[in-house]
């Protein structure tokens, strides 16, 4: 596997939205299998408090990923409404020179 220094920020908030996820995914099943008779007192609070808070993270780390995702999605629609305009500008007037390049 690729060091994380590497990837995107996008692969970086996905692979670890992912993970934690199948963390908390992971701990409902095992603590609801083999591990339910094992676990009393406060290692019971614990565990299921870790669970919880892998399966917040996932959340958190999916709602910052929208945001970049809208983010990004906003820039190219700008981007695309620039070049389009620049684009009919041409075509309306093709003996104008484009200086905002």
């Amino acid at each position: 596997m690729l060091p994380l220094v590497n990837w995107s920020p996008k692969a970086r908030r996905r692979w670890s939205g992912a993970l934690c996820l199948l963390a908390a995914i992971l701990m409902l099943i095992a603590g609801e299998t083999w591990l339910d008779e094992r676990l009393a007192g406060m290692w019971f609070i614990s565990y299921w408090l870790v669970c919880f808070a892998f399966t917040i993270l996932a959340i958190c780390v999916a709602m910052l990923d929208a945001r970049a995702l809208r983010r990004e999605i906003r820039q190219e629609q700008k981007d695309l409404f620039k070049s389009t305009f620049s684009g009919i500008e041409q075509h309306k007037h093709p003996d104008r020179q484009d200086n905002s390049a």
